[in-house]
């Protein structure tokens, strides 16, 4: 009897084939399997609203609206609009920026004041005859009251010959709680910070006066707004 000529496959071309297979077989079931990375698996759909108040993220998702910055109008007596401020919390400061236009060109004092109120032609907590903005009372003092400069002293706002001014600085004297719901108050003058040297003299003595102090000598009060 002649011997068969039929040969067994080998293992190694049975192998690579296996091995292919199994592969194929991975790649097909792994796009259905969970994963518990963050990010890969789409979100569930439900028909339930999203809460109130509540922002929807591009991923799908609800993001928390943040609350790290407050604004105001500015406004003049007549109750036109004559800039905006925007005071933002970074870095353990707040920086604030301010854009306002139709003002006297020259250096403007600026400030916040101790009460949201910006009434024109009103009485100031003190009391004494009416004038524009009184009633949003002398500048915000965040603890020691003889502190000077007060922590609601900021930079003066610079108007250019055009009317139109642009500031951005920063105060770590006050904090947003310290300032939201009062008042931002931009005066006719410069603010001199009570830097009257001793060799200047006045009735009652030498150096800045009780009023100098307490306003810089900014003068009056031409635009104001509320703070948040």
């Amino acid at each position: 009897m002649a011997p068969s000529t039929t040969r067994r496959p080998s293992w190694r071309t049975v192998t690579p084939v296996l091995a292919v297979a199994a592969l194929g077989l991975a790649a097909c079931s792994s796009s259905q399997e969970s994963s518990d990375v963050k990010g890969i698996n789409p979100p569930v759909f439900t028909s339930s609203p999203a809460p109130a108040g509540a922002e929807t993220g591009h991923d799908g998702g609800h993001a928390t609206p943040t609350s790290d910055s407050v604004s105001t109008q500015l406004k003049d007596s007549s109750g036109a609009s004559i800039g905006t401020a925007t005071f933002r919390s970074t870095g353990g400061h707040l920086e604030i920026t301010v854009e306002a236009h139709g003002l006297k060109p020259g250096f403007h004092g600026m400030h916040i004041h101790q009460f949201g109120k910006c009434e024109p032609n009103s009485v100031a907590p003190t009391g004494g005859p009416a004038g524009d903005f009184l009633s949003a009372g002398s500048h915000l003092q965040v603890g020691d009251q003889n502190a000077r400069p007060m922590s609601g002293d900021l930079t003066s706002l610079e108007v250019r010959g055009d009317g139109n001014a642009k500031l951005v600085t920063t105060t770590d004297k006050v904090s947003l709680d310290d300032i939201k719901g009062k008042a931002l108050m931009i005066h006719a003058g410069a603010d001199n910070f009570g830097n009257i040297p001793s060799r200047y003299s006045h009735p009652g003595g030498s150096g800045p006066d009780a009023d100098t102090l307490a306003t810089g000598d900014a003068g009056s009060r031409v635009a104001c707004g509320v703070i948040g």
